[in-house]
Protein backbone atom coordinates (compact mmCIF):
# COMPACT_ATOMS: atom_id res chain seq x y z
CA UNK A 1 0.00 0.00 0.00
CA UNK A 2 0.75 3.62 -0.82
CA UNK A 3 1.40 5.36 2.51
CA UNK A 4 0.59 8.61 0.58
CA UNK A 5 -2.46 7.53 -0.66
CA UNK A 6 -4.80 9.54 1.97
CA UNK A 7 -7.22 6.57 1.34
CA UNK A 8 -4.27 4.38 2.99
CA UNK A 9 -5.98 3.80 6.54
CA UNK A 10 -9.51 2.95 5.32
CA UNK A 11 -7.57 0.34 3.22
CA UNK A 12 -5.60 -1.03 5.52
CA UNK A 13 -8.90 -1.37 8.12
CA UNK A 14 -10.46 -2.93 5.18
CA UNK A 15 -8.12 -5.45 4.37
CA UNK A 16 -7.03 -6.30 7.48
CA UNK A 17 -10.63 -7.02 8.29
CA UNK A 18 -10.61 -9.24 5.29
CA UNK A 19 -7.64 -11.39 6.65
CA UNK A 20 -9.37 -11.62 10.07
CA UNK A 21 -12.39 -12.95 8.22
CA UNK A 22 -10.78 -15.55 6.22
CA UNK A 23 -8.35 -16.50 8.75
CA UNK A 24 -5.65 -15.68 6.79
CA UNK A 25 -2.12 -13.84 8.04
CA UNK A 26 -1.46 -10.52 6.04
CA UNK A 27 1.50 -8.53 5.68
CA UNK A 28 0.65 -4.83 5.12
CA UNK A 29 4.02 -3.57 3.12
CA UNK A 30 4.44 0.34 2.17
CA UNK A 31 5.43 1.60 -1.02
CA UNK A 32 5.47 5.21 -2.41
CA UNK A 33 8.21 4.82 -4.43
CA UNK A 34 10.29 2.55 -7.40
CA UNK A 35 13.18 1.72 -4.75
CA UNK A 36 10.56 1.27 -1.78
CA UNK A 37 8.59 -1.03 -4.34
CA UNK A 38 11.61 -3.28 -4.98
CA UNK A 39 12.39 -3.05 -1.37
CA UNK A 40 8.88 -4.40 -0.31
CA UNK A 41 9.01 -6.94 -3.11
CA UNK A 42 12.06 -8.32 -1.30
CA UNK A 43 10.37 -8.54 1.77
CA UNK A 44 7.27 -10.49 -0.02
CA UNK A 45 10.16 -13.18 -1.11
CA UNK A 46 12.17 -12.97 2.47
CA UNK A 47 8.52 -13.67 4.34
CA UNK A 48 8.04 -16.33 2.17
CA UNK A 49 4.53 -14.63 1.10
CA UNK A 50 1.82 -17.12 -1.27
CA UNK A 51 0.40 -14.29 -2.68
CA UNK A 52 0.23 -9.90 -2.71
CA UNK A 53 -2.93 -7.59 -3.04
CA UNK A 54 -1.82 -4.29 -5.14
CA UNK A 55 -4.35 -1.87 -3.68
CA UNK A 56 -5.46 0.85 -6.10
CA UNK A 57 -3.83 3.92 -6.05
CA UNK A 58 -2.65 6.43 -8.99
CA UNK A 59 1.24 5.75 -8.11
CA UNK A 60 0.76 2.18 -8.65
CA UNK A 61 -0.65 2.75 -11.76
CA UNK A 62 2.01 4.82 -13.02
CA UNK A 63 4.63 2.00 -12.92
CA UNK A 64 2.36 -1.05 -13.76
CA UNK A 65 4.80 -2.59 -15.79
CA UNK A 66 7.80 -2.12 -13.01
CA UNK A 67 5.08 -4.13 -10.64
CA UNK A 68 4.21 -6.59 -13.01
CA UNK A 69 8.08 -7.38 -13.65
CA UNK A 70 9.13 -7.75 -9.82
CA UNK A 71 5.96 -10.26 -9.30
CA UNK A 72 7.41 -12.22 -12.25
CA UNK A 73 11.05 -11.87 -11.19
CA UNK A 74 9.89 -13.56 -7.29
CA UNK A 75 6.96 -15.62 -8.82
CA UNK A 76 5.03 -14.37 -6.82
CA UNK A 77 1.07 -14.20 -7.62
CA UNK A 78 -0.59 -10.80 -7.66
CA UNK A 79 -4.46 -9.82 -7.63
CA UNK A 80 -4.36 -6.12 -9.04
CA UNK A 81 -7.08 -3.46 -8.99
CA UNK A 82 -6.96 -3.09 -12.76
CA UNK A 83 -7.47 -4.98 -16.21
CA UNK A 84 -4.06 -2.92 -17.57
CA UNK A 85 -1.99 -4.66 -15.32
CA UNK A 86 -3.04 -7.99 -16.45
CA UNK A 87 -2.82 -7.06 -19.93
CA UNK A 88 0.63 -5.85 -19.38
CA UNK A 89 1.54 -10.06 -17.57
CA UNK A 90 0.69 -9.77 -14.00
CA UNK A 91 -1.27 -12.94 -12.81
CA UNK A 92 -5.16 -11.29 -12.37
CA UNK A 93 -7.22 -8.19 -11.80
CA UNK A 94 -10.44 -7.17 -9.99
CA UNK A 95 -11.95 -3.79 -10.16
CA UNK A 96 -14.24 -1.33 -10.91
CA UNK A 97 -14.67 -1.19 -15.02
CA UNK A 98 -13.21 1.92 -15.79
CA UNK A 99 -14.89 1.54 -19.63
CA UNK A 100 -17.78 2.05 -17.58
CA UNK A 101 -16.43 4.96 -15.28
CA UNK A 102 -15.94 7.02 -18.49
CA UNK A 103 -19.26 6.32 -20.09
CA UNK A 104 -20.68 7.62 -16.47
CA UNK A 105 -18.65 10.58 -16.96
CA UNK A 106 -20.04 11.24 -20.61
CA UNK A 107 -23.44 10.82 -19.61
CA UNK A 108 -23.04 13.55 -16.55
CA UNK A 109 -21.26 15.69 -18.63
CA UNK A 110 -24.04 15.65 -21.15
CA UNK A 111 -26.59 16.31 -18.12
CA UNK A 112 -24.94 19.34 -16.95
CA UNK A 113 -24.17 20.64 -20.68
CA UNK A 114 -27.92 20.45 -20.52
CA UNK A 115 -28.44 22.37 -17.19
CA UNK A 116 -27.96 20.25 -14.76
CA UNK A 117 -26.56 21.34 -11.36
CA UNK A 118 -23.16 19.07 -10.49
CA UNK A 119 -24.02 19.66 -7.03
CA UNK A 120 -27.58 17.90 -7.72
CA UNK A 121 -26.41 15.02 -9.48
CA UNK A 122 -26.53 11.98 -7.60
CA UNK A 123 -22.89 9.95 -6.44
CA UNK A 124 -22.33 7.27 -8.26
CA UNK A 125 -20.70 4.26 -7.36
CA UNK A 126 -18.81 1.58 -9.44
CA UNK A 127 -22.07 -0.40 -11.31
CA UNK A 128 -19.49 -2.95 -13.06
CA UNK A 129 -16.31 -4.70 -11.83
CA UNK A 130 -14.36 -6.50 -14.12
CA UNK A 131 -12.48 -10.06 -13.84
CA UNK A 132 -9.32 -10.68 -15.76
CA UNK A 133 -6.84 -13.32 -15.68
CA UNK A 134 -3.55 -13.76 -17.75
CA UNK A 135 -3.30 -17.57 -18.30
CA UNK A 136 0.35 -17.29 -19.75
CA UNK A 137 0.80 -15.92 -16.52
CA UNK A 138 -0.50 -18.71 -13.99
CA UNK A 139 1.03 -21.11 -16.55
CA UNK A 140 4.47 -19.09 -15.14
CA UNK A 141 3.49 -19.39 -12.19
CA UNK A 142 2.11 -23.28 -12.25
CA UNK A 143 -0.84 -22.19 -11.28
CA UNK A 144 -3.99 -24.48 -12.74
CA UNK A 145 -6.83 -22.16 -12.80
CA UNK A 146 -10.14 -23.89 -11.78
CA UNK A 147 -12.98 -24.06 -14.35
CA UNK A 148 -15.37 -21.91 -12.46
CA UNK A 149 -12.98 -19.48 -12.07
CA UNK A 150 -12.12 -19.23 -16.23
CA UNK A 151 -16.12 -19.34 -16.29
CA UNK A 152 -16.40 -16.43 -14.11
CA UNK A 153 -13.61 -13.82 -15.64
CA UNK A 154 -14.66 -11.59 -18.29
CA UNK A 155 -11.70 -11.97 -20.12
CA UNK A 156 -9.21 -14.42 -20.86
CA UNK A 157 -5.53 -13.47 -22.01
CA UNK A 158 -3.94 -16.72 -23.48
Amino acid sequence: MNPNNANYQIYIREVDEAAKSLGQRIIVLHAGTENECDAAFAELARQQAGALIVESDPFFNEITVHLVVLAARLSIPVVFSRREFTVAGGLLSYGASLTEAYRQVGIYTGRILKGAKPAELPILLPSRYELVLNLKTAKALGIAVPTSVLVRADEVIE
